[in-house]
């Protein structure tokens, strides 16, 4: 066991079932090295490849998915991880996780599946990759033949909370985040036994940041190359309506205005537009890499200012300036001006919306012969209309893009 290893106690190291040591001929892989594997061969972390990040994943060969943006989230994760001095793998682990949830077409189908599952208690990404790994993938079982999903160790499963709290239950009662649906309280209470209430572990942190920073340089990147983006003629003005009307008080505009000002003074922001040459594409990675290097420099920075770490668990928090917290909100604001309310992805949205609404009132019309066959004993084993539609949301949120509108065809015309 190395050091950094023995930070982490046998609480943290527990899993919800108890396993029986491997094979004496297998390679040694320690507890959360087993955890970071379970995930990567999970199904649903190869479906991530046919779900929207931003711009559908076959709109271009560039664009990323959610599968190539969970990657990138989880290499900054480990290597923010490293150098605070908590375990790499869990925070890698929960980064490699932290998307699993999400249905087809992305947040567009995650809205419209919270509505149409309140009768039995909402619908919300995060809270459904928590049911992912302790119930709906295939790995460890109970006793009494219920699944225990991937079977995760305590910590590891802890940092893929990022809302640890039930709907209703959070800082802000009104907010749509959560982590657990009702039925699954109980592998979420055995993964926070012992946590401060709704306090994240620096693990999740780390995760968090991790996604933040990704995405905020990583969707401006793509709609550079898409032709969506321009950063030598933004339009401040509706960048910060946008960023109004986005993030509320997080988007300051005196705040936004100076985080623009530094931006630009990077040496690699660019001071040609984009043309697709092999000069320019690398101009731009050495800017989406400088960015990234930049925020995590400053966190790291930052947290390292408040104590000498390791920052492990619940010992101590991340600290994230409010410069770089403005930059990285000027970033996601010109992201969702340009490309999130483009008018083409906008009536996209709507017809996905309401074929996810279709496809789910036709499943639960049909019933269990409309099932994909591991869904089908969920539904017989359903007590009530509640349950049986929580199945028919199980269901919907686990097809990609392509395969929604597949069933879709198939069950709709």
């Amino acid at each position: 066991m190395d050091a950094v290893e023995a930070l982490y106690d046998e609480h943290a190291r527990e899993r919800i079932v108890p396993e029986a040591p491997k094979r004496v001929d297998a390679p040694e892989r320690l507890p959360f090295e087993r955890d970071r594997a379970r995930v990567v061969h999970a199904a649903s972390f190869r479906r991530l490849a046919a779900k929207t990040q931003v711009l559908g994943p076959y709109s271009d060969d560039f664009v990323r998915n959610r599968l190539t943006h969970s990657l990138e989230v989880a290499q900054i994760a480990r290597d923010l991880s490293r150098a605070l001095g908590s375990h790499p793998d869990i925070a890698e682990t929960a980064a490699l996780a932290h998307d699993l949830g999400h249905p087809p077409f992305g947040h567009n189908g995650e809205r419209v599946l919270h509505e149409l599952a309140a009768a039995c208690g909402g619908f919300e990404g995060n809270a459904q990759t928590l049911r992912l790994l302790t119930r709906l993938e295939s790995k460890t079982s109970y006793d009494d033949g219920r699944s225990a999903g991937l079977n995760l160790t305590r910590a590891t499963l802890d940092a893929c909370t990022k809302y640890p709290w039930r709907l209703g239950e959070g800082p802000d009662p009104a907010s749509p985040k959560f982590g657990a649906y009702a039925d699954d309280v109980p592998a979420f209470a055995w993964a926070r036994e012992g946590a401060p209430e709704r306090e994240r572990c620096v693990e999740a942190q780390i995760m968090d940041l991790a996604d933040d920073v990704a995405y905020s340089v990583h969707d401006v990147e793509d709609g550079i190359v898409a032709g969506k983006v321009r950063l030598l003629g933004l339009d401040e003005d509706a960048v910060q309506e946008t960023a109004r009307s986005w993030f509320g008080g997080a988007a300051e505009p005196a705040a936004l205005t100076a985080a623009l000002e530094r931006l630009r003074s990077m040496g690699s922001w660019p001071t040609s537009p984009y043309d697709r040459s092999r000069g320019s594409h690398a101009a731009l990675k050495n800017l989406t890499s400088d960015l990234i290097g930049r925020f995590c420099g400053a966190v790291q920075q930052a947290t390292f200012a408040q104590g000498a770490g390791p920052f492990v668990r619940y010992a101590t928090g991340l600290v994230v300036p409010d410069e770089t917290w403005a930059e990285i909100t000027l970033l996601k604001s010109v992201a969702a001006h340009y490309v999130m309310q483009d008018s083409d992805r906008i009536a996209a949205q709507s017809r996905q919306r309401e074929l996810v609404a279709e496809l789910v009132a036709a499943i639960a019309e049909r019933g269990v012969d409309a099932l994909a066959e591991a869904f089908r004993a969920d539904w017989s084993a359903a007590s009530g209309d509640a349950d049986r539609l929580r199945v028919v949301i199980d269901q919907v949120a686990s097809l990609t893009d392509a395969s929604a509108v597949e069933w879709h065809r198939r069950l709709c015309g």
